[in-house]
Formats: structure tokens, C-alpha cells, sequence
């Protein structure tokens, strides 16, 4: 006996609404685990806002981010 058979005994024995639960499950399965398609790149995402993030604004970033940094504190 196939898993699909095992499968469909046990929910032909399950009275209607059971019924209708596990096809709820299975469609929820099939929906979790179906084929992604390919994501955008982040950049594609603003790409027509006009933003432009450079090398130098990012190391300004983290210089202002980092600049109180208790250093003293790191063991």
C-alpha cells in the first residue's frame, strides 16, 4: 500500500469537517513548501527612488556609530 492510499483510508474514515481540515493542512503544506521564484536584490527595491549608498557614506556611518564606543570597557 502507497503512502497516498494509507492516506486517503485514514481520511475516508474521518467524518466531513475532519475532512475538510486535513485538506486545509495539506493545502497549507503544498503552499510552504512550494517553488520560489528568484528574490529581487535589495537595490532593485529602490532602484527608482534615485538613492545612492556609497562606500564613503557607509564608512561615515559607522564612524558616527561607533565614535562613543566605551572601548576602555572591552576585555
Amino acid at each position: 500500500m502507497t503512502v497516498a492510499e494509507k492516506i486517503l483510508e485514514k481520511v475516508d474514515a474521518l467524518p466531513a469537517e475532519r475532512q475538510q481540515e486535513v485538506l486545509h493542512f495539506a493545502e497549507f503544506l503544498a503552499g510552504r513548501y512550494a517553488a520560489r521564484g528568484p528574490r529581487r536584490s535589495s537595490r532593485g527595491l529602490w532602484a527608482d527612488l534615485g538613492v545612492e549608498i556609497t562606500e564613503r557614506d557607509i564608512e561615515e556611518v559607522r564612524r558616527e556609530m561607533w565614535a562613543n564606543f566605551p572601548r576602555e570597557d572591552i576585555v
